[in-house]
C-alpha cells in the first residue's frame, strides 16, 4: 500500500503536465492574497488491514458459544473476532503556506470516532431435563477510539487555476487518544452458604480508557482542488493513514454491580444482595500497566472470590500484555479551501 501514492503522484503529475496548454495558467488571481491558506475537511475512513483485536482482560477476541448438556460442555459456535478500529468519520482544520505555486507546506490538527466493534461474546446456556434452553452467563465488550492527532504534510501540484490536482504526503502525530471498551457481564453461581435450592446472579456493566504510548504514523493522499472563487475552493481527496499505537495503561473509569439471589428451579426473585461499585475496587481491578512480558515481578491475578480479582499486591496497579491495534484506514475527504 505505501507505494500507491509515489506511484500515482507520477501518473497524476505525467497526466497533468500534458493538460497544461489546456488552462490558462497566466492567471495571477491568487497573487493579490496572502500565501497562507486555511482548509476544513471531513470524511469517512474503512479499514483496509483488518487484524485480531486485543483480550478484554481474561477473554480472547471470539463469539463463543458454550452449552452444559448432561454434564458435559460443549462448544456450540466459535469464531474469531477481527476488524480495525480505523474506520470512522474524521474531521480536520488545516493551515497551509503556498512556497510557490507548485509546493505547499500544511498543518492539519484532526479529530477521529471510530465506529464501535465487538471486542468479545461470550456466552454458556444450559439443557435442563425437560430440553429447554437456560442462559447460566455471558459477556459482551464492545470498543471504540477516539483521537485528536496533528499531521504535517507536503503538497505537490501542477499549479493550476481552476482545476488543481494535487499529492500531499507526510506524517501523523498522534496528540490524545483513547481505546474506550464497555463490557456487559453476567453470571449464575452457586457460592457456599446460600440456601439449598437457590443460586446467585451477578450482573456487571463497566466501562475502561486505555492510554496509548507515544506514536507516528504515514499519510498520504490523492486529490483535486476545484476553484470557485478567487478566495474559495472546494476540494475532494482519497486518503491513506498507517497509524500503528501500543497500550501503555488502562483503568476503569466507571463500574457497577448488583448480586440477587434467585430460586434455581423457577428463578424467581428471592432478595437482592450486596453488590459493588467503583469505589469497592481494588488498585489492582481498576488500573493496569502494561508490559511488553510478564514475569514473577509482574502483579498478576493469584485467585478470585465471587467477580473480586485477588492479586499478588492488590494496592498497586496489575500488570497485562501489551496489545496493538491500528488507528488508520484509506478515506475519502471532502472541504473547503480558503485563501488569506
Amino acid at each position: 500500500m505505501k507505494k500507491l501514492f509515489p506511484l500515482g503522484a507520477v501518473a497524476m503529475l505525467l497526466i497533468v503536465t500534458h493538460s497544461t496548454q489546456a488552462q490558462d495558467n497566466s492567471s495571477t488571481s491568487s497573487s493579490s492574497h496572502s500565501k497562507f491558506y486555511l482548509k476544513i475537511a471531513g470524511g469517512y475512513f474503512f479499514s483496509v488491514s483488518p487484524g485480531q483485536f486485543p483480550n478484554v482482560g481474561p477473554y480472547p477476541p471470539q463469539d463463543l458459544h458454550t452449552q452444559f448438556s448432561s454434564g458435559r460442555m460443549d462448544t456450540v459456535s466459535r469464531k474469531v473476532l477481527t476488524g480495525s478500529y480505523g474506520e470512522g468519520f474524521r474531521g480536520g482544520l488545516s493551515v497551509g503556506y503556498n512556497i510557490n505555486k507548485y509546493f505547499a507546506v500544511e498543518g492539519t490538527f484532526n479529530y477521529f470516532h471510530s465506529k464501535k466493534n465487538l471486542m468479545t461474546r461470550q456466552r454458556t446456556t444450559m439443557i435442563d431435563g425437560a430440553g429447554s434452553s437456560r442462559e447460566l452467563g455471558h459477556v459482551e465488550s464492545h470498543g471504540y477510539v477516539n483521537a485528536i492527532d496533528f499531521a504535517p504534510s507536503l503538497v505537490v501540484s501542477p499549479g493550476l487555476e481552476k482545476i488543481n490536482p494535487y499529492v500531499r504526503f507526510g506524517v501523523v502525530v498522534p496528540l490524545w487518544g483513547r481505546l474506550y471498551i464497555e463490557t456487559d457481564a453476567m453470571q449464575t453461581s452457586t457460592p457456599a452458604g446460600i440456601p439449598t435450592g437457590t443460586a446467585v446472579v451477578t450482573n456487571i456493566s463497566r466501562k475502561e480508557e486505555v492510554k496509548p504510548n507515544p506514536t507516528i504514523g504515514f499519510q498520504g493522499a490523492l486529490g483535486v482542488s476545484f476553484r470557485v472563487s478567487p478566495r474559495f475552493d472546494v476540494f475532494v481527496e482519497t486518503e491513506y493513514r498507517n497509524v500503528p499505537v501500543r497500550s501503555k495503561e488502562k483503568e476503569i473509569t466507571e463500574y457497577n454491580e448488583t448480586n440477587t439471589l434467585i430460586n434455581a428451579s423457577t428463578g424467581a426473585v428471592v432478595q437482592a444482595l450486596p453488590g459493588r461499585t467503583i469505589g469497592d475496587l481494588s488498585v489492582a481491578e481498576k488500573n493496569t500497566e502494561y508490559q511488553t512480558t510478564l514475569d514473577q515481578n509482574s502483579n498478576t491475578p493469584v485467585g478470585q472470590q465471587g467477580s473480586k480479582v485477588i492479586y499478588k499486591d492488590n494496592n498497586r496497579a496489575s500488570n497485562d500484555l501489551k496489545s496493538y491495534i491500528n488507528i488508520g484506514g484509506l478515506g475519502l475527504n471532502a472541504g473547503l479551501k480558503f485563501r488569506l
